[in-house]
């Protein structure tokens, strides 16, 4: 073998493991996003579980109007029924309850999304189809990845607020005579719910 065909052959041996490297690195990337993901799906879901008597996740509600109406979250509180809107929206957010469109600033980037508070009045009106006389509200639950800089809209809560605004629960007590209607609500609820094909939004 020549000098210059042992060059090549070390080069593309180099080739190969440069190549293989970088194959390794990206699919160590995405599996670190994918456990981080995972990570946050299960604090989040723990964290829910913890203020409320029940809850259920990703399902489809009937609209009252022939259809049904997406909700990530749905929970049982001692304070009713809460309709959980999850947003992770990262960068400066700028919002209003008289805007149509909400701004988002990132460091090198500008966007813009539907103020979300529309549809989630028309998930709190769906729900409260469903359960009579028992509360119904509603909050629109931001990651902490984002910030309101001038004023939080109405019904927008961060996700460093949650145990704040909703206390957490002794679970046992949605046996006692008190909560009998929220049980009653919560089964008729239960029985018109549908799976949803909506991604699960990892705050």
């Amino acid at each position: 073998m020549s000098t210059s065909d042992i060059s090549i052959f070390f080069d593309s041996q180099w080739i190969w493991a440069a190549v293989l490297a970088l194959f390794i690195a990206v699919l160590g990337f995405f599996a670190l996003r994918l456990y981080q993901r995972r990570t946050r799906r299960r604090t989040l879901l723990a964290r829910l579980q913890r203020v409320a008597f029940a809850a259920v996740h990703q399902v489809l509600v009937p609209d009252m109007m022939g259809g049904f109406i997406h909700i990530d979250h749905l929970l049982l509180t001692p304070r009713g029924v809460v309709i959980l809107d999850t947003r992770r929206v990262a960068g400066l957010i700028f919002g209003g309850d008289q805007m149509s469109e909400w701004t988002v600033m990132g460091p090198r980037s500008r966007s813009t999304f539907d103020n979300p508070q529309p549809a989630l009045y028309d998930r709190i009106a769906a729900v409260k189809g469903l359960v009579g006389e028992v509360p119904v509200e509603g909050r629109l639950l931001f990651s902490n990845v984002g910030k309101f800089t001038k004023g939080v809209p109405k019904w927008v809560m961060m996700l460093n607020d949650l145990e704040g605004q909703f206390p957490l629960v002794d679970r046992t007590l949605i046996s006692s005579a008190p909560f009998d209607q929220f049980n009653e609500s919560w089964s008729r609820i239960q029985s018109q719910l549908r799976p949803s094909p909506h991604q699960f939004t990892n705050l």
